[in-house]
């Protein structure tokens, strides 16, 4: 085996861990790595049982069960430059703008490591990146999660990062920064603008979901608007395009403020998983639309800032992108 080469492991379930969730089975029987680092690659696909591929933590095998867990060789310290076609929009000596497409992940994580933007990044700009986001995020100032497309921006240098990091620090408090978003949003919301103003933090149960707390979590401002609304066949309020400012940047924020007054964004498999009986309103052809576009219906379509050289104010606009467009025209079809 070579140091690229995965490290394989077999494992036979007897008597003494038999209906043990699978996560703890390993980190006891196989003490070389952590219950975490277990539950990252059951999560990545890289646990079996039986030869079938098990994704879940918390399932339990049987006696007689033979596990199989693949290794990958350890990530590289550093990120690596990987030929991945970005759309960029601006870019000068000091920043560059892009239109991030849904699908991407910003930076190396657990399961995406050379696939991301920063590997993309480090093709295209070489050398001239910031490095005070760390080794794991060069030039990374903010980011968009990873289904959700627009417009994002990076510091190519030091004295770039810095500006851009109090601005977006400020959150346009200052009226410098302007970031919004626009998003499909079951229902038809009450009134035509408002103010979602709440604490966001870990959900209490689920570790992998935020949520809006009572106590605990971190102020999250979100502005809203309706732009558009849609009814199903029998005229009743089925959807609508809402324009989102934020005010603060949390994670998931919009997500996560949309579903707490009731309007979950469509295609939101986290956050409007409640929201099935809505989804079986739709026409057939709707439904395929959302269906095939397979990511919650949010857009990052405006970004303004300060050029952290010049001063000057800098504003881009993107349009939405084919599948939101499609499944937008398609809702407003009576």
């Amino acid at each position: 085996m070579t140091n690229s080469d995965p490290e394989i492991i077999h494992l036979l379930v007897d008597e003494t861990n038999a209906g043990v969730r699978l996560d703890r089975l390993l980190a006891d029987s196989l003490v070389q790595l952590s219950r975490a680092r277990f539950q990252s690659l059951i999560a990545a696909g890289e646990v079996s049982v039986n030869a079938k591929v098990i994704d879940k933590a918390r399932f339990k095998p049987a006696k007689g069960d033979e596990i199989t867990v693949r290794i990958p060789p350890p990530a590289p310290a550093e990120p690596e430059a990987v030929k991945i076609p970005i759309n960029v929009v601006y870019e000068d000596d000091d920043v560059l703008v892009l239109d991030k497409p849904a699908g991407l992940v910003v930076h190396p994580a657990a399961g995406h490591q050379n696939d991301t933007l920063v590997n993309a990044l480090l093709f295209h700009c070489a050398d001239s990146l910031s490095g005070i986001g760390g080794v794991l995020r060069p030039g990374i100032v903010h980011r968009l999660d990873k289904d959700t497309s627009g417009l994002m921006v990076v510091a190519k240098n030091d004295e770039a990062h810095k500006s851009l990091s109090n601005q977006f620090a400020a959150h346009g408090r200052d009226g410098i920064l302007e970031r919004a978003y626009m998003a499909l949003v079951w229902g038809i919301t009450s009134r035509s603008s408002g103010t979602i103003d709440t604490l966001i933090g870990r959900h209490r149960h689920n570790r992998q979901k935020m949520a809006v707390l009572n106590e605990g979590g971190r102020h999250a401002i979100t502005h809203f608007t309706l732009k558009d609304q849609f009814f199903d066949a029998k005229n009743k309020p089925l959807a609508s395009l809402v324009e989102c400012r934020l005010e603060t940047g949390r994670t998931h924020q919009i997500r996560v403020h949309m579903a707490h007054i009731g309007h979950p964004l469509l295609g939101d498999k986290v956050y409007g998983s409640g929201f099935a009986a809505s989804a079986r309103r739709l026409d057939e052809a709707t439904a395929q639309i959302l269906e095939k576009l397979d990511r919650q219906a949010l857009h990052a379509w405006k970004l303004g800032f300060e050029h952290p050289q010049t001063g000057e104010k800098l504003i881009f606009t993107s349009d939405l992108p084919a599948e939101i467009s499609m499944l937008v025209k398609q809702l407003k079809r009576p």
